[in-house]
C-alpha cells in the first residue's frame, strides 16, 4: 500500500477561501499498488493549535509534549518561524545527528505528528544565508522565539508501522472510529 495526502483546491477555493478552509477540504488517499485503486480518507474538520516557544526551550521536545499533552492524533506542522541558539540536525543518509553552534534562523518545519511519533524536518539558515536542513532532534535550542501553528485533520490517524521495503517506521493513515 502506498499512502499520500493531497489538498483538494480549486483556482476558486484558492482566492476564495481561507487557509483553514483549503487544509478543511485536504483529502488523504491510500492506493493500493496491485489494483492501482485510491482510497480516499477525509477529514472531519480541522483543529488549529497555536503557541509559542521562549529562550532555551528544545523545539522537538516541545512539539512532542504537545502532541502527548493534546491527544493529536493526525497532526501536521502548518507553519513556524523563529530561531535557535543551536541546532542538532540528522542529515540525509546519516545515522546520528551533526551539531552546530551559532545563531541561526528557521526557515522552514514541516512534518507530520501522532501519538506513535513525529517526523519532522527543519532547514535552518546562518547568518551568511547558508541554509542546511535534515531530520529534527533533541538539540534545537530556542533563541529568541519559535511561533509554530499546527493543524489536526480530525476524523484521521497518523500511525507509524515499520515498512518492509525501507526498513524505516513510515506513516500510515487510518480513519478514526466515530
Amino acid at each position: 500500500m502506498i499512502k499520500h495526502c493531497f489538498p483538494v483546491t480549486t483556482r476558486s477555493m484558492l482566492t476564495g477561501l481561507s487557509l483553514a478552509a483549503i487544509f478543511a477540504s485536504t483529502v488523504c488517499a491510500q492506493t493500493d499498488k496491485s489494483s492501482k485503486q485510491t482510497v480516499p480518507f477525509e477529514a472531519r474538520s480541522l483543529r488549529v493549535i497555536a503557541l509559542r516557544l521562549k529562550p532555551g526551550q528544545d523545539l522537538r521536545r516541545e512539539i512532542e509534549g504537545l502532541v502527548k499533552a493534546r491527544h493529536i492524533r493526525a497532526g501536521f506542522i502548518i507553519t513556524t518561524v523563529g530561531s535557535l541558539s543551536q541546532a542538532a540536525i540528522r542529515l540525509a543518509d546519516q545515522s546520528s545527528a551533526t551539531r552546530f553552534e551559532g545563531k541561526f534562523e528557521i526557515v522552514s518545519l514541516v512534518g507530520t505528528l501522532g501519538a506513535d511519533g513525529v517526523h519532522l524536518h527543519i532547514s535552518i539558515s546562518d547568518s551568511t544565508g547558508k541554509t542546511i536542513g535534515g531530520h529534527l532532534v533533541e538539540g534545537c535550542a530556542i533563541y529568541t522565539t519559535a511561533e509554530i501553528v499546527i493543524g489536526e485533520a480530525r476524523g484521521l490517524i497518523f500511525a507509524r508501522a515499520t515498512d518492509p521495503q525501507t526498513g524505516y517506521k513510515e506513516l500510515e493513515i487510518r480513519k478514526a472510529s466515530p
